[in-house]
């Protein structure tokens, strides 16, 4: 089982889109996932709500909404058979929160746009994960999206300048898109749209795709996780 990690304490990253776009890639290839929601603002399991149920199925749970009259554990369980587990994290995370959501984590993608506040942030995020996260480089989980990029412009080939000098692995560049505005209003992931029209964004996705499945196995089970 791979549980993989989408953090980006800046709001406005993407980071909720990504978490469900690869739920809906997963989901879409035959795979059995969960989409575990840590958010408040709820995004991702709002998309959930709004997808059909023609679609292929996609587990969520809440994490966000802690109840009172189950354990943690028992909240956060998944069903089995679940092979993937997609972690969608709070917004305005702090450092010393950090660990508890990547330490179990066998993939950490960071979703970063192309702007100077997004790449100031950018920075201290990955900062925050090599030593409040406890993530070492030589473990290969940590990786960047560039994300909504407009090649050939000025910011974007400083933003790659600057994902260079963290030489942390740029997995893929996400090219602004609205097909996603498209597919999240449904409920769906690019996966779920007819291929033909959006041909040059799966080829983004399947770098993507190369790289979580290269990963190998860092977690304990997902089941067994109970974040305080």
């Amino acid at each position: 089982m791979l549980r993989i990690v989408v953090l980006n304490p800046k709001g406005g990253s993407g980071k909720s889109t990504i978490a469900t776009g690869i739920a809906a890639m997963y989901a879409a290839r035959g795979y059995r996932p969960v989409l575990m929601d840590f958010d408040p603002q709820g995004s991702s399991s709002r998309w959930l709500e709004k997808r059909s149920a023609n679609q292929p199925p996609i587990h969520g749970v809440a994490a966000y909404a802690r109840s009172l009259a189950v354990t943690r554990r028992f909240q956060l369980r998944v069903p089995p058979g679940t092979d993937r587990v997609i972690v969608d994290t709070p917004a305005a995370l702090h450092p010393h929160e950090f660990n508890e959501h990547v330490r179990d984590a066998d993939a950490v993608l960071v979703p970063v746009m192309p702007s100077d506040a997004d790449i100031h942030a950018c920075s201290r995020t990955i900062g925050h994960l090599l030593i409040s996260g406890k993530i070492k480089r030589r473990e290969n989980r940590l990786a960047v999206i560039a994300n909504r990029v407009k090649p050939n412009t000025i910011i974007f080939r400083t933003l790659m300048r600057f994902l260079d000098q963290m030489q942390i692995p740029v997995v893929t560049t996400l090219r602004d898109s609205q097909h996603y505005v498209y597919a999240n209003e449904q409920g769906l992931g690019l996966h779920d749209l007819n291929p033909a029209r959006v041909h040059p964004e799966l080829q983004q996705w399947d770098a993507l795709w190369a790289w979580l499945e290269s990963r190998k196995p860092f977690a304990q089970p997902a089941v067994a996780v109970g974040l305080t």
